[in-house]
């Protein structure tokens, strides 16, 4: 069932139901003023009876048969009983003798008690009431069919159906059309995502200039296209990348083997040669390490998340980063530690805390004039801080962004080796530890790497 059926549906239903009450309403007061009306009239007759029989008394019962014989035009049905006060019935008339009807014992005494009282008999309206004259008390009750009232009630009930089945009718035909301008929006929206593809992700929804409910779904939609472009534009990138990394240690790897080839070399040039190949295929290793561990972290739902000591996964780094080459130095700090030990665990992989810290540091030996790197442990609120600081050239503001993009080689890298995918795959484990990377660069403190981790009691 689509949303303009069930809007329509809805609409039509709450309509009829409104209309429904309303009828009801409307039926109900003028049945209750039906009664109130046809009582007044009743009341009149039975006072009238009273004050004849009170004035003519039961020897003139002749008279009174005539009298309201004459007046019988004016109701249906009717019919008069005058009881004395120990029930005994005095006088009777009936325009019908089948009209005739019995009260018992228990309704007389409680015309006595009430001393008047509306009631119905099969489908006449009643009224009774005690009259006293100076002689004695008498009962009188006059019954009646209200054929007037009813006939008018019977009307007005037909005009209320068809007016409801009419407005049931007007409500489903303006539900519909209510409906359609309301979902029109939606459909327009969702005919521009269809036709979005990989081919044309450039394309943006138009949101309009209100500030409603649609214009924010079209601001979301419009920002999760953002977000699949830029994916789908790094995803290019990394491929056009990674595939011209690893074809040119193929490629060096092939023409030294083709000119190797062509004559007969000594032992000595065959050692160069091959000791040039083992480079290239320690280079291409290297790369594809770099790639299968970027997709591992991509896969969060494998990974092994446990109490991890920060401060031994750094001395590993620490010693890890000096034996790449000789020239680098690790100045490792460690903040006073808390008396909460679980202060200064971490939540997480202590295999890829390791690899994310580990590019961090060594980035910062390769980049700095005097391959140092100085690392601080601070412990906050909650949170771990590792500080790594170099003295390399100053990372621009507008770079500080690319640095973390895969294989995106600074304009200060000059001649290091690397392909730009350390800090890519820092920043994804560290986002997997629900933590995150600050830089910030200047010529007085030098390049500052700040990670922030969560502790371990407050990782959620």
């Amino acid at each position: 069932m689509t949303i303009r059926t069930k809007i329509t549906l809805l609409f039509t239903v709450l309509v009829t139901a409104l209309l429904l009450l309303t009828a009801y309403t409307v039926y109900y007061l003028s049945s209750v003023q039906r009664k109130a009306v046809f009582k007044q009239r009743l009341s009149g007759r039975a006072h009238n009876a009273s004050q004849l029989f009170s004035i003519l008394g039961d020897s003139s019962q002749s008279l009174l048969q005539r009298i309201d014989r004459s007046n019988a035009r004016f109701f249906t049905s009717k019919s008069i009983h005058i009881f004395s006060e120990d029930h005994k019935r005095l006088y009777v008339f009936n325009t019908d003798a089948t009209d005739d009807f019995y009260l018992p014992q228990s309704m007389l005494n409680e015309i006595k008690e009430k001393k008047e009282l509306s009631f119905t008999i099969g489908n006449r309206d009643a009224f009774a009431q005690v009259h006293k004259d100076s002689r004695q008390r008498y009962i009188i009750v006059v019954a009646a069919f209200d054929s007037d009232g009813r006939l008018w009630l019977n009307q007005l009930q037909k005009i209320l159906f068809a007016s409801l089945f009419g407005g049931m009718a007007m409500s489903m035909l303006v539900g519909y059309v209510f409906s359609r301008q309301l979902v029109k929006p939606i459909s327009n929206i969702i005919d521009e995502v269809t036709n979005i593809s990989s081919h044309n992700l450039s394309h943006r929804i138009y949101a309009g200039s209100g500030q409603d409910e649609l214009f924010q779904l079209a601001k979301t939609f419009n920002d999760l296209l953002n977000r699949l472009q830029e994916s789908f534009t790094i995803q290019r990138r990394f491929i056009s990348n990674a595939s011209h990394e690893l074809s040119t240690p193929l490629t060096s790897i092939s023409s030294q083997l083709e000119v190797t080839l062509q004559k007969k070399r000594s032992e000595e040039e065959y050692h160069d040669v091959l000791e040039s190949v083992q480079e290239d295929v320690q280079q291409m290793r290297q790369l594809t390490k770099s790639l299968l561990e970027i997709a591992k972290t991509g896969q969060e739902g494998s990974i092994e998340l446990h109490d991890v000591r920060i401060d031994e996964v750094l001395l590993k780094v620490t010693s890890a980063v000096q034996k790449i080459s000789a020239e680098y130095v690790v100045h490792l700090h460690f903040d006073e530690f808390p008396d909460d030990e679980k202060s200064g665990l971490v939540f997480g992989n202590a295999d890829l805390l390791f690899s994310a810290l580990k590019n961090i540091v060594e980035n910062g030996c390769k980049y700095s004039a005097d391959h140092t790197s100085k690392v601080n442990l601070l412990f906050g609120k909650n949170e771990l801080v590792v500080e790594v600081i170099n003295q390399g050239d100053v990372i621009e503001e507008e770079e500080i962004e690319n640095i973390f993009l895969p294989f995106y080689r600074s304009p200060n890298s000059g001649m290091q080796k690397g392909f730009g995918l350390g800090l890519a795959l820092a920043r994804r484990i560290i986002g997997i530890h629900k933590g995150n990377i600050e830089v910030r660069s200047s010529s007085q403190e030098g390049t500052v790497f700040r990670v922030k981790l969560p502790a371990a009691g407050s990782f959620t």
